[in-house]
């Protein structure tokens, strides 16, 4: 039990972008690469815990094959899937970098050239953290991601409470943080608005320090 805390749990994870469609070749989408997800599950299964990993498209994959991979390409996807699995889930972990907004009237022929502007008419996406938030018991614990480019700390604050989070992973994107780098630096907030700063490591040692902070400071 020592070394293995999470044995008998489920964790839920989700990482990697999504991709959401303007035509059949072209989409809206983001830089994530999963990386740090990927790292939380793979964290997660050497603790003992029994991993689903629901996994936006162009992600890099875990090493482990022990972990249940979900593979999704759009918000909705990823709401689904999610909602799916939440239910059976101790702790979930939403690390992906989900597309706040979709093209209203994605269209079946590439979209060509007409020698005018083209305008996309954007809808919002679902708040899967926020669903989440309001389907969680007593006894799950629910980990959310803000990633920041200003007043991080202020906004981290509103979207725990706002969302009904345990805690919150506050990332800043720089050269050596955030999408597609192999090292992280991140601020854990929690409901009492504790903030521990975890300074620049790798993306596996910080899921390591993210892991350790939720089973010795959330009681699972």
């Amino acid at each position: 039990k020592a070394g293995l805390p999470l044995r008998g749990k489920k964790v839920l994870i989700n990482a990697g972008p999504t991709y959401e469609p303007i035509d059949p070749v072209r989409f809206i989408g983001n830089h994530s690469t999963g990386k740090m997800g990927v790292a939380l599950a793979e964290e997660a299964h050497k603790l003992g815990a029994e991993v689903k990993l629901i996994l936006g498209p162009n992600s890099v994959l875990p090493k482990t094959t022990a972990i249940a991979i979900t593979r999704i390409s759009t918000a909705l996807e990823m709401q689904a899937a999610c909602e799916a699995e939440f239910g059976d889930a101790d702790i979930a972990i939403l690390a992906a970098a989900i597309a706040d907004y979709r093209p209203a009237n994605p269209v079946t022929e590439k979209i060509k050239k007409a020698g005018s502007p083209l305008k996309i008419e954007l809808v919002e996406n679902p708040d899967i953290l926020a669903g989440l938030g309001k389907a969680k018991s007593e006894n799950q614990v629910l980990v959310g991601f803000a990633l920041e480019t200003n007043n991080g700390l202020e906004n981290a604050v509103a979207k725990l409470h706002k969302k009904n989070c345990d805690l919150i992973v506050l990332n800043t994107p720089t050269a050596v943080s955030g999408f597609g780098s192999d090292t992280n630096e991140v601020t854990l907030i929690d409901r009492k608005e504790n903030k521990i700063k975890l300074e620049l490591k790798s993306k596996a040692h910080i899921a390591q320090e993210i892991l350790h902070h939720i089973i010795h400071n959330l009681s699972v």
